[in-house]
């Protein structure tokens, strides 16, 4: 368990620093950063900015794979597209409740993930989902960060399972990209360039 926590912090920094890379190329041109003038200031804007940066673009995918492959998975046992789709914006329905943050009426993390595999109500439980977390966040005040929460990774700040819930979306972000690659779909943001 210590090992799958020190992997999803890394995995957390590191998309921090990859997104901040990729927003400039060498001739200084963005890429879909969000504008720093616009985005809010502390610990919840940094939050904001870096659970952006994975939710657009898991938005981009959702919309941009075909609903047939909805259903695809890569093998037996392991989650299709649609689930992990429903797999994250579960996790944001559910990691901030640990904070005190009440997940929509009517979920359960227990069936949710398979509840559906209709791509309209993916892509908008998923919209849903990341407005909810960034609003929860958005609610803390700084002195709330520090608060430690129990979760089902022990005990912890509340800074810290909101980073652990953007590094959860960075995670799957690049699950779907490969689910995508594999079926011939080429990440919108990457068809731009």
């Amino acid at each position: 368990m210590k090992r799958l926590v020190v992997m999803l912090a890394a995995a957390g920094c590191l998309a921090a620093v990859t997104a901040r890379a990729q927003s400039h190329d060498h001739a200084g041109h963005d890429h879909g950063a969000p504008a720093a003038s616009a985005a809010a200031a502390g610990v919840q804007g940094e939050f904001a900015r870096n659970l952006d940066y994975a939710g657009d673009k898991l938005i981009q995918l959702a919309e941009a794979i075909p609903a047939d492959k909805y259903g695809w998975r890569p093998s037996e046992g392991v989650r299709s597209v649609a689930e992990v789709l429903m797999h994250s914006t579960g996790g944001n329905y559910m990691i901030p409740s640990f904070m005190g943050v009440a997940p929509p009426a009517g979920f359960d993390p227990k069936t949710f993930e398979k509840s559906t595999t209709k791509k309209e109500e993916i892509v908008e439980h998923l919209k849903k989902s990341l407005a909810h977390v960034k609003a929860a966040a958005a609610g803390m005040k700084d002195a709330d960060l520090g608060v430690k929460s129990k979760w089902f990774l022990g005990e912890s700040t509340n800074r810290e399972i909101l980073f652990f819930t953007a590094a959860h979306n960075h995670e799957h972000l690049g699950q779907l990209i490969a689910y995508a690659r594999m079926n011939g779909i080429v990440p919108p943001w990457s068809a731009k360039e």
